[in-house]
């Protein structure tokens, strides 16, 4: 047996719902992405690539080309916000990532963004129905991650807001899908991106302070954004 057909394989079942190794071992290092995320560590981006990684086989084998197309940006921005943060490692006095509320101008580019990619990728997938069985849902899910870890790599609180509207669809679109380890996951992310989104808003008004004092004062800041 290839590592492909062991991690598509059965790993257990629950209440007639057959969790599979990828399903299971993906969304895990998910999560521990997302704690990681939350405590503002670098090491977020590393596991969300591994995790992005094992979700491909996952979402192929249950014909959710959307899922494949999200996984696949995931490792791609993954990389980018990797070396994003990288550059800025060093900008917040304890030695990790700076954050922030996002302007107005950058909300508003998120949203336009997300809105315009979920149209045409809703259409991409309805134009061709061997992408998706379920193409906006799956569209919406796709753009709306992208989005999330957009705003993740430059430090934005929104990072979370977004992970939240991802939620609302992410979790019923897998249980339908037969992806219940997946399902289960974003419920726990719910959790955590309450929580993630508690710490980055008290940890905003942090950075925020040191920025305004080193302004006062004319130095470096030590805390500046993005």
């Amino acid at each position: 047996m290839s590592v492909l057909e062991w991690l598509n394989s059965q790993a257990f079942a629950v209440l007639g719902q057959h969790i599979l190794w990828s399903d299971m071992l993906g969304n895990t290092i998910g999560l521990v992405a997302l704690a990681l995320g939350w405590r503002r560590s670098i090491l977020t981006w590393p596991a969300q690539l591994l995790s992005g990684l094992i979700l491909v086989g996952a979402f192929a084998y249950a014909h959710l080309a959307g899922g494949v197309g999200k996984q696949l940006l995931v490792i791609v921005v993954a990389l980018w916000g990797w070396r994003q943060w990288r550059r800025g490692h060093q900008q917040a006095q304890d030695g990790s990532i700076a954050v922030r509320f996002a302007s107005w101008r950058e909300r508003g580019v998120l949203a336009l963004g997300t809105l315009v990619g979920t149209l045409a990728v809703g259409w991409l997938f309805g134009l061709v129905p061997q992408l998706s069985w379920n193409p906006w849902p799956d569209a919406y899910i796709f753009v709306g991650t992208l989005a999330a870890m957009v705003a993740q790599a430059r430090g934005l609180v929104e990072f979370w807001f977004a992970w939240l509207l991802v939620d609302v669809v992410g979790v019923p679109l897998a249980f339908s899908s037969g992806l219940a380890f997946s399902g289960l996951v974003y419920v726990v992310y719910l959790g955590l991106v309450l929580w993630g989104l508690r710490s980055w808003w008290q940890r905003s008004r942090v950075d925020a302070a040191v920025l305004a004092a080193a302004e006062r004062t004319g130095a470096e800041p030590a805390g500046a954004a993005l």
